[in-house]
Order: structure tokens, then C-alpha cells, then sequence
């Protein structure tokens, strides 16, 4: 067909260049009808340049429009050759100050750190070299299209906002110049009529959607059959599915159809075949069937060879009306005049609006085409800019869904403009102040999530494959969002008060359907059989933590709008949670003669969610309130005697004792899903919004209720008030043997709330809970963080949460805390804590893992034995808590706490009689040392008309009140002091002491000290009298008891050297025989020595200490001292066997030991020398069979040892090991003390 055609191409091709673009303008001016003189003139020759045959000639078509269609044009819009007309226009234009570069894809592009008002602001790379910024902090990117460079505009940076080449251009700018003072009336006439026949026949053809018919006004007569067989691009079919598929519609060869799969991708659409409608309607039926069995089929078309031929010229129009504008800013002026101009059908009828409500409907080419053109007109003219972003918002609830139903990427969709008009600060209060854009945002994206529980909450359990789907490309809304918040107000207008709070009242609605949502129930008895959805939750708080956090530092900024949102975010809690003591039963709780009501719920056992954003955003604003002092400027202005603090504590309390029982275990069964949201949840990325507040909010609660209320309830939700309210309770429970998972569990549970006491009273470096600022709180996380390990600058800031501009304010305080270590070897630079720093650190850091816990105190306690001090890790110094927080600290001294204290140190005392751990004491030394130094502080601040009403050492001297009448807190820390299962430990006693006596000095040497403080010391130095008394009294008993048994050994000894005279005569001869032929001869050594026998020579014992590797408890080897084994592995050798073919029958009886003379098997024992006590290894063996056995079989990975054929890792080095082997002495001592014994019983 192609070869017929040749003739008649190359005669079309002779009459098109014998056409004359100036006679053509001619007409056209002298015309009455422009319209339908261009409409006549595109419909003869657009046919004939265009869609000639199968393949495109691009080059051939560009040539031949250039000279039939564009130049009569250009020619029009000058009046003169445009080869002197642009000239003219250019220089009589004044150069714009706005770059307006538009990147194309993986171009370079650059955004100052310093400078840029948010991280979207990037200059391109000439810009740049020409900037100031080049010497400040910057980020280097590369660009996915679609942007442009932001040089000249004074909003997106705060200081250099223009490059030397475009300063030149801002020395003559007047404010709001008309561009068109410097274009001829007659030109502007002109141009205007030209761009608004052409602008509007570009959109008319594009937006066509007709297949065999064009518009009346482009029809011709004569038409020929000829279509095309249009494949369009989509998202969900592969390269492979179309390549195969192509193949078999259209029979060509892979290589032809990997081209045309390619073409599709890149342009989004392509002609498969070319000829009749039957001939192209078969390739379509084929397509559509080869690619509709699994997901819905490719689009594709058969379209007639006129309506292509139209559609790639109305994309060139497009492409040189975008050249054209460039010449002269007026000319770009009336092309923003003519787009956003209302057509007869009223609103949204514009050529720019009915191009962007059809952009879904477009392909990507086209797309990519008027997209350019739009940054390069509307967005470039300051004045059109404010327009354009009007009807931007006007349609943006229609643009995004039409985003969300199509399925082309988001820098494909006229929606990604929204990055170019919101983050404008002028345009984005204009736009939430006049088209309440907070709000619109905020209602189309909850409009899109319409799966919701029974209490309105967002479900995503159930979610289909569509839905999720739509859910990706929703949460697109949130980065507009995020966009309009990302420039804060300097001003606040009454107007902008009232839209941000509608937009804040929208947003707590989409937070009160994510309060609660994905409750999770404790699984018992069964393991959960399918793992439940919980990403798209996590992903939704994930994309919504920097607009939380910008929502409150908009509210922070004006008072008004603060207490106007904290009422509002009250209100709303509220609504959630006013029931939430619907069918719970009421109970109370006594300790201590205080006593609460409360309700009875078991996080074990009930339903609880992780998700309470209402909940953390109310504690974010009340600290604003305590930093902004609004609190205490217009208390009668805030509802802040409605608070109910148990209402306010409650579900933040269930979530984290749903983390503590995770942690014990008791959640196994619950998998993998309810792990990774603990995971997240304390996580870098979310912990902001999360964890954090959550200890901000119990903080708020505490600090406005009883201390021994809230622990009550604590304990309570805890379920743990059982040990800490009934005497001996934790006794009888730990003799109960058949409960050891249990008693395990409870001990992490304790320890766990000890450590939420801690994070408590001790994390106040949030400005507003503690008198801190910004910079000190990243001091902290920094130096805890180098506490660990030495880090490198990237490790470093990937462990630190960053800002809406993606920034951690790292750099500004580092110097202050660290060195900079110069890379070495590893190539790698190091920051290194300063020494000076150390004091800073503590060990219950809330940001720590257990992991980095354990490490942190490993690295301190090795620097502290290397600069020879000894090995406490005490609390820091802290600042002082803010007003309306101060009252926290009193829960170090409240009765509950001391209780706790006293039950766990009369645990530990008696460390025999409960179930108690370590790290539980550890806590409660930690907790006794923050109430110390705090009291310290106290004292050191008081002035002399102040009396200090922190009393805790006075508290911890006091014994225990009866019928138990235990002993002061004190007197059990001095007991702990010399306790020698508790070595590790001694030091922070030590400390403890040190610093009571300290502040008693204090308190002594102070003339304010209250008469109570004198009855304290006194009844604490009785308390302390009483029990040195009682230890010096069993000490005594024991010294006797030894005398006595000493004695009766005596008196048997000297008995049997009096019965048997001539032996022992005879042993003191052979005695001294001995000894005289030792003294004349050399010194032999030990190894040397082979004599055996009665009267082997004598050798003095070497003494041998070992230490176990387990305990860390160094002893002597002796006969009477506890059994010492070493890890071993025994194993069948054949190392020396003289006949290896040998087969032993039954290897149940053959004895090892006794060997055939062939040597056939033998038995090779090896060990790692590592030494422990029998007991300690058997307790270790004990847990390592335990720990095996309640693994989940399914879970259970490949390990490289057999526990149930006896083999284990040795404890220290891991080497593999079967059996233990015995420590003993060597054999001559053995047998000396065995005959003594033996003899000794026989005669004794």
C-alpha cells in the first residue's frame, strides 16, 4: 500500500511547499471571518501533512507545518517576517526576573538548606553556580520533570533570590508593570485573535472523543478509509503482556514490537496498524481479548487517519505556543487572558478549565505537552498565577478524583501542579482564607475513605485490590495538605483565624475516624490463623505525622487560634471516649490508706488500638499552652477544670501496657503484624506523634492528679495491683512452681512500669514540659545516641526525626557534643562523645531499644572502669519542669511509689523467698536517685522564705509502718550494699548513700530545716541503730557456731594421734626423711613429679581460682566448694583406628571406655575452657530446652545445634558443646585428703 501511495505523497508533498505563509496571512487579515478562514485552511492541509501512512516521519511533518500552518500564523501575529518581528518583540521586552526553567527528567537541580523556605524550592544548575548558595548547606537532587527552576522568586527563599544573571533584570522592575504597555495596539489585536483560534482548536481536538468524526468545522469532503489501530498506555499491563500480545495481534516480529511497546510507554499512545476500519478493528478485537482475562484489557482504538492527523498537530500548536511566549511577556500575558477567559457555558467552560477536567481522559504525551505549557504561561505571570490557582482550587475536589480513578502516575496528572501553586505562602493563605482549601482538602480525601467500622472508625481489614489501590493514590491529598501548612503565618487576619480553625475542625474529624481504629484483642490458647492488615493504618499516621506536628506549630503561633483549637480538640476527645466507662465495671483500689475509683479492664483481655491521634494531638497543644505561658496569661479562657486527668490517661496508659505485655511475651500468638506496630510505633518516623505524646499526655494527667491515684490505677491497668497491694502476696505466688511463665511475665511487667515511672519524672527536654529549648532536646537525643557507639554523619542523622523540611538540626549543636574523629582506614569519618558529656547520659533513655540500652550501658561502664571510677551510672541533673508540670515530681515521693520501692528492695533482701530480677532492683535504684537529686536540686534553689516540701530522704528513713514493720528503705540499701549476689550493683548503692548523706549535711547545715526533718533523723538513726544491732547479734551467733565445730575437730584429731602413737611416730619419721632429701637436692617442679604410691613425695598445693562465666563469681578450687565444669563436646573418632570398615552392632552397649585392641572406634572429647558452676550451667541448659520448646514450631529457624540430642552453645563463646566435664583437683590432693578423711572417720 505504501509503494502506491509514493506518487501521490510526493505530488501533496510539491503543492504543500509551493504554499506561501505570507499570502496566506494576507487573506487572513484582510478577512471578516478569521475563524472559519483558519478552521478552513487547518481542515485542507492538516490531513495532508500528518498520518500519511503505517510509520510517522517527524522530521518530514515539522518541516511541512512549520511551512504551511505555523508560518502563516507567525506571519499573522507580526505582521511582517517573523524573522524581524521576533527580534523586535524580544528587544522591546523586558527581561522577566523568573527563571521559569522547566526540568526534564533526571536533570540536576539544587535547594539551599539555609535559604529555601521548604525543601520544594530548587534552582537549576545555572542558577545555581550563579547564586549565593553555592557556598551555603545544600541539597543536590535529581529531577523526575515536570518542576522548574524557582530563581527570582522572592517567596521561596529567604535570603539570595536571584543568581547573578537574573539580578541584572530587577534593577528597573516597577510593582505590577502591564507587560502589554510594551506591545502595539495592532500587535496585541493580533496576537490575541490568533492564540484564541488557536489555544481553542488545540483543546477541541485533543479533548475529541469521537473516533471517525471530526468537528463540523474541520470536516472535509473527501475522506478517505484510512484509520489507525491506536494502543494506549496503562500502568497495569507489563512490557512482556504487551510485547507477547502485539505479536499475535498485529503478526510482527519481537524487535517491532518491543519498539512499539516502548513508543507507548514514553508517549502513551501509538498506531499498531494502518489501514481499513475492518483490517485495524481485527488487531483491536485481538488485543482486547489477549489482555482482558486477568485485568481489564489495554485501551485501544481504531481512529480515523484525519482525527490523529489533527490531535499531532494540535500538540505541536500547544508546543509553539510555548515558544512563542517566550519572546515577549506581553505576548504570554494574552495567552493567560485568552485560557483563563469564561466561555459561553459559564463556569468552568475556560480553555483552561475544560483542559484540566479532561486530563485523565488525555495521553500521557498531550498531558506532558499543555502541562509544560501551563508552567511556562499561568504560572510564570505573577498576576495569572493568583487566577489560574482559584480555578486550581475550585476543581480540585473533580482533578483528584479524577487522579485517584486513573491509573497514570501523579507527575502525569494535572494534580501534581498543586506542588507549584500551595507551597506560594502569599497563594496558599489567599487560597485557605477565600477558597477555604483546608477544608477542601481535607473532606475529598475523607470522601475517598468511605470503609468505616460501626463507631465511624476507618477499617481497612477488608480492603480489595481496587481499594487499595485508590487508598495509595489518595494519600497524595495529605502531601497537598502538608504543602499549604509547610510556610507558617507572620500575620494572622481574622479571616485566616476563621478558615485555619474550619480546616482544624475538619482535620480533628478525619482523626476522630483514626481514634481507636484497628483494635486488637489478646489471642489465647490458638495462634492467629491469618495475620490481620495493619500497613495502610500505619501508613496513613506515617504520611500524617509532619502535618500533625505543622498543624501545631500554626496554632502556636497566635494565641487566639491556640486556645480556640485546645477547646476544640477537647471537645472532640471527649466525644470519642465520653463512654468509656460504658459496661465496665467500677471498682475501687485502696494502698497505703489512699484510695480510687476507677473501672476494671484488662488489656489482656479487652480490645485496644495503638491509633490515638485526638488523644497525642491534645497533648501537643496543652504543652503549647505551658510554652507559650497562654496557660497562665488567660487561665479563665481555657476548660482546664473540665479536664477529667483519668479520662485523659486512660487509653494512652492501655497502649503502652499493651508494649510492656508484648515485650513479656503474653502476645506470641497475636504474630508478626502486632509486632511490627510496636516496632513503629517507637520507631524514628513515628514516634513524634506516638510514643512521645503519650508520655506527654500521661505527664498532663499525672501533673493535675493525685500521684498515688495514678499509680493506683496504674497498677491496675498494669494487672499487677494484686503484688503491690496484699503483704507476702509476691511470696506465696513465686512458690507456686506451676506458674514460672507467669511469675516471668509479672517480673517484666514490673519492670516495665518502672520504667514508664522513670520516662515520667525524667524525660522533660519537650520545650514546654521542661524549662528547655529546641537545641538542648537535640543535644540529648545526640548524645544518647553517641553513647552507644561512635557514629558516622549519616548513621547519626538517620537515628535523629526530621522536620517537615526534612531536617534534623543536627548541625548546629554537634560541635557542642561531639569531636569529629578523621576517617582512617575504614574511610569513614566518626563523631565521638566528648568526655564532659558522659554526665549527661542516662540509662533509661525512652528514644533507647533494648538493644542500644544494653549497649549504652555496656560502652559507659567500660569508660568509667577506664578512667578508674567506679562503675554507677546515676541519673543526670535534669531541668526543672515548666509551671504546669512541676507537680510531676511528687511521684518519687508519694506513698504508693515508696511502697513499690519497699517491696521490691524487701524482695531483693530476701532474694530467696520471691520471684525478683535485677533489672527490677536496677529501676527502683534508678527511681531512688532521681528522687535524690532532685531533691538536691530543691534544696539548692530554695530561697529562705520558701520551705522545701520535697522531703524524700526523710521518707526513705522511716521504717515500715505495721503489722509488717519493715525496715526503712535505707536500712534495706545498706543491707543490698554487702549482699555478695548483688556485686554489680554495689557501686550505684554506694552512690545512693553517698549523695543521702549529702543532702543531709545539707538539711543539717541549713537554718529553715522544719522540726519534722530533726524527728526524721531521729527516727532514722534509731531504725539505722536497730539494725546494725541485729546483724552484729547474727554475725555473733555465727562466730560461735564456727568455734564449736572447730573445737570438735580438734578434740577428734588429737584423739586419733593418742590411739594410734607408733603410726604417726613412724608417718613424722618418713615426714622428715623427706623433707631433709628435699632440702639437698634441686628444686623440682610440679610437672616433673611422677612417684606414686603411700609414700609418694610430698608436693605444697597450688591454689586455683577460677571464675564462673555465668555468674561472674570468682572461688577457690577446692573439694567442699561448689562443683566447676567446663562446656565440652564428645564426639566418635576414627582419628587412630587400625580398621575404620569395622561395624559396631549395638551401640547401646558398647561401651566407650573399653576399647578393642583394633582400635576400630574411639571417643574425642574437646572444650572450649570455659568454666561454670554445674548449677549455673544447668539452669543456663534448663532455659535453653525451655526457650526451645515454647518456639512456635513454624517459626523456628535453622540453628546449627540439636537441643534434643543434649547439645547447647557454650554461654561465652558459642562453641558447640554436648556434655560438661568437672573441675578437680589433681589426684595426689584428692587422694591425700580422702585417706586423712577416710582414717579420720574410721578412728574418729
Amino acid at each position: 500500500m505504501a509503494s502506491e501511495l509514493e506518487p501521490e505523497v510526493q505530488a501533496i508533498d510539491r503543492s504543500l511547499l509551493e504554499c506561501s505563509a505570507e499570502e496566506t496571512a494576507g487573506k487572513w487579515l484582510q478577512a471578516t471571518d478569521l475563524t472559519r478562514e483558519v478552521y478552513q485552511h487547518l481542515a485542507h492541509y492538516v490531513p495532508q501533512i500528518y498520518c500519511r501512512g503505517p510509520n510517522p516521519f517527524p522530521q518530514k511533518e515539522d518541516m511541512l507545518a512549520q511551512h504551511v500552518l505555523l508560518g502563516p500564523m507567525e506571519w499573522y501575529l507580526c505582521g511582517e517576517d517573523p524573522a524581524f518581528g521576533f527580534p523586535k518583540l524580544e528587544q522591546a521586552n523586558k527581561p522577566s526576573h523568573l527563571c521559569g526553567r522547566v526540568f526534564k527528567v533526571g536533570e540536576p537541580t539544587y535547594s539551599c538548606r539555609d535559604c529555601a523556605v521548604d525543601p520544594t524550592c530548587v534552582l537549576c544548575m545555572e542558577c545555581f553556580l550563579g547564586s549565593i548558595h553555592r557556598d551555603h548547606r545544600y541539597r543536590m537532587t535529581t529531577s523526575g520533570g515536570g518542576g522548574f527552576c524557582d530563581c527570582g522568586d522572592t517567596e521561596a527563599w529567604k535570603e539570595g533570590p536571584y543568581c547573578q544573571k537574573h539580578e541584572l533584570n530587577t534593577s528597573e522592575i516597577e510593582e505590577e508593570e502591564d507587560p502589554l504597555v510594551h506591545l502595539s495596539e495592532d500587535v496585541i489585536a493580533r496576537t490575541y485573535n490568533i492564540f484564541a483560534i488557536m489555544f481553542r482548536y488545540a483543546v477541541e481536538i485533543l479533548t475529541w472523543e469521537k473516533e471517525s468524526e471530526l468537528p463540523a468545522d474541520l470536516e472535509i469532503i473527501e475522506k478517505r478509509d484510512t484509520y489507525y489501530c491506536m494502543l494506549f498506555n496503562d500502568e497495569v499491563h507489563t512490557y512482556e503482556q504487551v510485547i507477547y500480545t502485539l505479536q499475535k495481534a498485529v503478526n510482527c516480529t519481537q524487535k517491532e514490537a518491543i519498539g512499539f511497546a516502548t513508543t507507548v510507554d514514553r508517549d502513551g499512545r501509538r498506531s499498531v496498524r494502518y489501514g481499513d476500519f475492518q483490517y485495524c478493528e481485527q488487531a483491536k478485537s485481538v488485543i482486547v481479548r489477549n489482555t482482558s482475562r486477568q485485568t481489564k484489557p489495554l485501551k485501544v482504538q481504531v481512529m480515523h487517519s484525519s482525527i490523529v492527523a489533527h490531535q499531532n498537530f494540535g500538540l505541536k500548536l500547544l508546543s509553539w505556543l510555548g515558544s512563542i511566549i517566550g519572546y515577549s511577556d506581553g505576548l504570554r500575558r494574552i495567552l493567560c487572558q485568552v485560557g483563563l477567559q469564561e466561555g459561553p457555558d459559564g463556569e468552568n467552560s475556560s480553555l483552561v478549565d475544560r483542559l484540566m477536567l479532561n486530563d485523565s481522559k488525555l495521553w500521557k504525551g498531550a498531558r506532558s505537552v499543555y502541562h509544560q505549557l501551563f508552567m511556562s504561561s499561568l504560572l510564570m505571570d505573577l498576576k495569572y498565577k493568583k487566577l489560574f490557582a482559584v480555578r486550581f482550587a475550585k476543581n480540585y475536589e473533580r482533578l483528584q478524583s479524577d487522579y485517584v480513578t486513573d491509573d497514570h502516575d501523579r507527575e502525569f496528572s494535572i494534580a501534581d501542579l498543586s506542588v507549584q501553586i500551595f507551597t506560594v505562602p502569599s497563594l496558599a493563605r489567599m487560597l485557605i482564607t477565600e477558597e477555604n482549601l483546608m477544608t477542601i482538602i481535607i473532606k475529598t480525601f475523607m470522601d475517598h475513605l468511605r470503609h468505616r467500622d460501626a463507631q465511624g472508625r476507618f477499617q481497612f481489614e477488608r480492603y480489595t485490590a481496587l481499594q487499595a489501590f485508590k487508598f495509595r493514590r489518595v494519600q497524595s491529598l495529605i502531601l497537598d495538605l502538608k504543602y499549604v501548612l509547610i510556610s507558617k503565618p507572620t500575620e494572622w487576619s481574622d479571616d485566616l483565624r476563621q478558615k485555619f480553625l474550619e480546616g482544624f475542625d475538619a482535620f480533628l474529624e478525619l482523626l476522630k475516624c483514626m481514634q481507636g481504629m484497628d483494635p486488637i484483642t489478646r489471642q489465647v490458647g490458638q495462634h492467629i490463623e491469618m495475620e490481620p492488615e495493619w500497613e495502610a493504618a500505619f501508613t496513613l499516621q506515617m504520611k500524617l505525622t509532619h502535618v500533625i506536628s505543622m498543624m501545631q506549630d500554626w496554632c502556636a503561633l497566635d494565641e487566639k487560634v491556640l486556645i480556640e483549637a485546645y477547646k476544640k480538640c477537647l471537645a472532640v476527645l471527649m466525644q470519642c471516649h465520653g463512654g468509656f466507662t460504658d459496661g465496665e465495671q467500677p471498682i475501687t483500689l485502696s494502698i497505703c490508706g489512699h484510695s480510687v475509683e476507677t473501672i476494671r479492664y484488662c488489656v489482656s483481655q479487652e480490645k485496644v488500638s495503638i491509633h490515638l491521634p485526638v488523644s497525642r494531638l491534645l497533648a501537643g497543644l496543652h504543652v503549647l499552652l505551658s510554652k507559650s505561658e497562654v496557660a497562665y496569661k488567660f487561665p479563665e479562657l481555657l476548660p482546664l477544670s473540665e479536664l477529667s486527668p483519668p479520662m485523659l490517661i486512660e487509653h494512652p496508659l492501655r497502649c503502652l501496657v499493651l508494649c510492656a505485655q508484648v515485650h513479656a511475651g503474653m502476645w506470641r500468638r497475636n504474630g508478626f503484624s502486632l509486632v511490627n506496630q510496636i516496632y513503629y510505633y517507637h520507631n524514628v518516623k513515628c514516634r513524634r506523634e506516638m510514643f512521645d505524646k503519650d508520655i506527654v499526655m500521661l505527664q498532663t494527667g499525672v501533673s493535675m492528679m493525685d500521684p498515688n491515684h495514678f499509680l493506683m490505677i496504674m497498677l491496675s491497668r498494669f494487672e499487677l495491683y494484686q503484688i503491690f497491694s496484699t503483704p507476702d502476696y509476691g511470696k506465696r505466688f513465686s512458690s507456686e512452681i506451676t506458674h514460672k511463665d507467669v511469675v516471668q511475665q509479672n517480673n517484666t511487667l514490673i519492670e516495665e512500669m518502672l520504667y514508664l515511672i522513670i520516662m515520667l519524672v525524667g524525660e522533660r527536654f519537650s520545650p514546654g514540659v521542661g524549662q528547655v529549648n529546641a537545641t538542648d532536646e537535640i543535644k540529648r537525643e545526640i548524645i544518647h545516641q553517641l553513647s552507644i557507639k561512635p557514629m558516622a554523619h549519616s548513621e547519626l542523622v538517620k537515628s535523629l526525626p526530621e522536620d517537615e523540611n526534612k531536617e534534623t538540626g543536627m548541625e548546629s549543636v554537634i560541635e557542642a557534643v561531639a569531636h569529629f574523629k578523621k576517617p582512617g582506614l575504614t574511610g569513614r569519618g566518626m563523631y565521638e562523645l566528648k568526655p564532659e558529656c558522659a554526665k549527661d547520659f542516662n540509662l533509661y533513655f525512652y528514644h533507647f531499644s533494648r538493644a542500644e540500652q544494653s549497649k549504652a550501658e555496656e560502652a559507659q561502664r567500660k569508660l568509667k572502669r577506664q578512667n578508674r571510677e567506679d562503675t554507677a551510672l546515676p541519673p543526670p541533673v535534669l531541668p526543672p519542669f515548666c509551671p504546669l508540670f512541676a507537680s510531676l515530681v511528687n511521684i518519687l515521693q508519694s506513698d504508693v511509689m515508696l511502697c513499690i520501692m519497699r517491696t521490691v528492695l524487701q524482695w531483693a533482701v530476701e532474694h530467696n523467698g520471691y520471684a525478683w530480677s535485677e533489672s527490677m532492683l536496677q529501676r527502683v535504684l534508678h527511681l531512688i536517685g532521681m528522687a535524690l537529686q532532685e531533691e538536691k536540686q530543691h534544696l539548692d534553689s530554695v530561697t529562705e522564705e520558701h520551705v522545701v516540701t520535697f522531703t524524700f530522704t526523710q521518707k526513705i528513713s522511716k521504717p515500715g509502718e505495721a503489722p509488717n514493720n519493715s525496715p526503712s528503705i535505707l536500712a534495706m540499701l545498706e543491707t543490698l550494699q554487702n549482699a555478695p549476689y548483688l556485686d554489680v550493683h554495689k557501686d550505684m548503692i554506694r552512690w545512693i548513700l553517698k549523695t543521702f548523706n549529702t543532702i543531709k549535711k545539707i538539711r543539717e547545715s541549713s537554718s529553715a530545716s522544719p522540726v519534722a526533718e530533726t524527728e526524721g533523723t531521729i527516727m532514722e538513726e534509731s531504725s539505722r541503730d536497730k539494725d546494725k544491732a541485729e546483724r552484729k547479734r547474727k554475725a555473733e551467733i555465727a562466730r560461735l557456731r564456727r568455734e564449736k565445730i572447730m573445737a570438735q575437730m580438734s578434740e577428734m584429731q588429737r584423739h586419733f594421734i593418742d590411739e594410734n602413737k607408733e603410726l604417726f611416730q613412724q608417718t613424722l619419721e618418713l615426714d622428715a626423711s623427706t623433707s631433709a632429701v628435699l632440702d639437698n637436692s634441686p628444686v623440682v617442679s610440679d610437672m616433673a613429679l611422677t612417684a606414686l604410691g603411700p609414700a609418694q613425695t610430698q608436693v605444697p598445693e597450688q591454689r586455683q581460682f577460677v571464675t564462673c562465666i555465668l555468674c561472674q563469681e570468682e572461688q577457690e578450687v577446692k573439694v567442699e566448694s561448689k562443683a566447676m565444669v567446663l562446656a565440652a563436646f564428645v564426639q566418635r573418632s576414627t582419628v587412630l583406628s587400625k580398621n575404620r570398615s569395622k561395624f559396631i552392632q549395638d551401640p547401646e552397649k558398647y561401651d566407650p571406655l573399653f576399647m578393642h585392641p583394633d582400635l576400630s572406634c574411639g571417643t574425642h572429647t574437646g572444650s572450649c575452657g570455659h568454666i561454670m558452676h554445674a548449677h549455673c550451667w544447668q539452669r543456663y541448659f534448663d532455659s535453653v530446652q525451655a526457650k526451645e520448646q515454647r518456639r512456635q514450631q513454624r517459626l523456628r529457624l535453622h540453628t546449627s545445634y540439636d537441643v534434643e540430642n543434649g547439645e547447647f552453645l557454650c554461654p561465652l563463646c558459642e562453641c558447640l558443646s554436648n556434655t560438661v566435664i568437672p573441675l578437680l583437683l589433681p589426684p595426689r590432693n584428692i587422694f591425700n585428703k580422702y585417706c586423712f578423711f577416710k582414717e579420720f572417720r574410721k578412728y574418729g
